[in-house]
C-alpha cells in the first residue's frame, strides 16, 4: 500500500504534469493588483551556469513539508492540494536553460529543460523578494550549462585567457596543435558574457514585451545581480595548477572583481548590488565524510576565493556572498552513500539472475530484502524523493535548492539602498 507521503507525492507529479500541459496554475496575485505600480519596476538579473539554471525536479517539493525548516518555504510555492502557484507581479525572461527563450509569470519550470519541469533559484528568489519589497519583478535570468568564469563568462577588463608554461608543454607534449587551441580559446572567450549583457540590454529595451503589467509612467530600476556559477573552475587544473594551495584560485578571485566592474560599466549601473552565491556542494567541509576528504582543500579554497571579493574596500555594502553549503541535505546524502555501498551486493544479486540462479522474481525479493534492512521505510521514501540529480546539481533537491533561492533574496534585500 502506498504511504500518505508517498500519495502525496504520487498525486503531486501528476498534477504537476497536468499544469505543465494543459492548464495554467493557480495565480497567487490577481492582474488587478499589480496593473499599477506600488513604485518603479525591480529588475534583477540571475547569471551563473547549471547551478543557476537549477536542476531540482518539482517532484522533490513534497518532502519539505516533513522539515520545519522548509514546510513554511513550501507553503508558499503551493496550494493544499499540492497545484503550484504562479506570481503575476513577478515575471522572468529566462535564456540558456531551455532550447528557446522562456519568459512568463514566476512558476514551476523555469528551472533547467531537460527532463523537466524542474526549478531553479529563480522561484524562491522572486517570491521572497516580492515579500521584501512588495513591488512588481522582473527577473532577467542568463545561464548556460557547463561555462567557466575564465574563459565563457570572462569580462572585458580581465584581458585574454593567459596559458601558462606548463599547459603549452602538455599541450605539445599530447602533439596538439597549440595555435589551435589558442585560436579555440580566444574565439569562446567572453562569448557568455557578452550573450548576457546582450540579453539583459535587450529586455531593458522593451520591458513591455515581457511584463504585462509594467507601468511606463513609473519605469522601471535595475536593482541587482546574483551570481551562482562555479563547478567549471573548481575542477580545471589547467587554468589553477595550484588550487590545492592557499591562494591556488586567486585568478578567479581577480576575475570575478572584474566581472562586478564589467558589469556595472556595461548596464550602466555604478553601484548596482551583487550577490555571490558561493558553490557549495557536498556541505560544509568539515562535514566531509572520511572518503570526501581528499576534496576538502580544493573545495574549501575555492569557495574562499568566491567570496573574496565581497572583501574589497571597493565593493563595501554593494556585493555579499551567501554561503550555499548552509543549506546542503545532509540526510539526503548519508542515504545516497548508504544505498552506494548496496553495489556490491546487488551486482551479486544481478549477476545470480543473468546466470540463472535465481529467477527474476527471486532477484526482485533479494534486491527488496537488502534494502529493507539497510533502510527503514521513511528513509527508502525520504531516498526516493527528495534528490533527482547528480551531487554537483545539489542533488537535483528542492529542498537546497528552494533554501538557496531565498537566501539569494534575503541578502540582496540587504544591499538595496535604504
Amino acid at each position: 500500500m502506498m504511504t500518505h507521503a508517498r500519495h502525496r507525492r504520487h498525486t503531486f507529479a501528476l498534477l504537476t504534469l497536468v499544469v505543465a500541459l494543459m492548464a495554467p496554475p493557480r495565480v497567487a496575485a490577481a492582474p488587478q493588483d499589480v496593473e499599477k505600480g506600488r513604485g518603479p519596476l525591480k529588475v534583477f538579473v540571475l547569471a551563473g551556469q547549471s547551478n543557476m539554471q537549477g536542476h531540482a525536479h518539482v517532484r522533490t517539493l513534497d518532502v519539505m513539508a516533513s522539515d520545519p525548516v522548509t514546510a513554511p518555504i513550501l507553503a508558499e510555492l503551493v496550494d493544499a492540494d499540492g497545484t503550484p502557484r504562479v506570481w503575476e507581479d513577478v515575471w522572468i525572461s529566462s535564456i540558456g536553460s531551455a532550447d528557446e527563450q522562456q519568459v512568463g509569470a514566476l512558476t514551476v519550470g523555469f528551472g533547467a529543460g531537460a527532463r523537466g519541469p524542474k526549478i531553479g533559484p529563480e522561484l524562491t528568489f522572486g517570491v521572497t523578494m516580492r515579500r521584501l519589497l512588495d513591488e512588481p519583478i522582473l527577473i532577467i535570468k542568463t545561464a548556460w550549462g557547463g561555462k567557466s568564469l575564465n574563459t565563457d563568462f570572462r569580462p572585458p577588463s580581465a584581458g585574454p585567457y593567459e596559458f601558462d608554461e606548463s599547459q603549452l608543454e602538455r599541450f605539445a607534449q599530447q602533439g596538439k596543435d597549440v595555435e589551435a587551441i589558442r585560436a579555440a580559446k580566444v574565439e569562446a572567450t567572453g562569448r557568455f558574457y557578452r550573450s548576457m549583457i546582450e540579453h539583459v540590454r535587450s529586455v531593458l529595451a522593451d520591458v513591455e514585451r515581457i511584463h504585462p503589467y509594467y507601468d511606463a509612467d513609473l519605469g522601471y530600476e535595475l536593482a541587482g545581480l546574483v551570481w551562482f556559477q562555479g563547478w567549471n573552475d573548481m575542477v580545471d587544473r589547467g587554468t589553477y595548477p595550484r588550487r590545492g594551495e592557499t591562494g591556488g584560485y586567486d585568478a578567479y578571485s581577480q576575475v570575478l572583481a572584474h566581472f562586478i566592474r564589467d558589469v556595472r560599466k556595461d548596464l550602466a549601473a555604478p553601484e548596482l548590488p551583487f550577490v555571490i552565491g558561493v558553490l557549495g556542494v557536498g556541505g560544509p567541509v568539515e562535514r566531509y565524510r572520511q572518503d570526501q576528504q581528499r576534496y576538502k582543500g580544493v573545495h574549501q579554497n575555492f569557495r574562499d576565493a568566491m567570496a573574496a571579493p565581497a572583501a574589497l574596500p571597493e565593493f563595501e555594502g554593494t556585493v555579499t556572498a551567501v554561503l550555499t553549503e548552509t543549506y546542503w541535505d545532509m540526510m539526503a546524502t548519508a542515504l545516497r552513500k548508504r544505498e552506494g555501498d548496496l553495489k556490491p551486493a546487488l551486482k551479486r544479486i544481478e549477476e545470480q539472475r543473468k546466470a540463472g540462479e535465481l529467477r527474476p522474481e527471486e532477484a526482485r525479493a533479494a534486491r527488496a530484502e537488502l534494502r529493507a534492512k539497510a533502510f527503514t521505510a521513511e528513509e527508502l521514501d525520504y531516498l526516493e524523493n527528495s534528490t533527482s540529480n547528480a551531487e554537483f546539481h545539489y542533488l537535483g533537491s528542492a529542498k537546497i535548492m528552494t533554501q538557496i533561492g531565498k537566501a539569494f533574496a534575503e541578502a540582496m534585500s540587504e544591499t538595496l539602498p535604504r
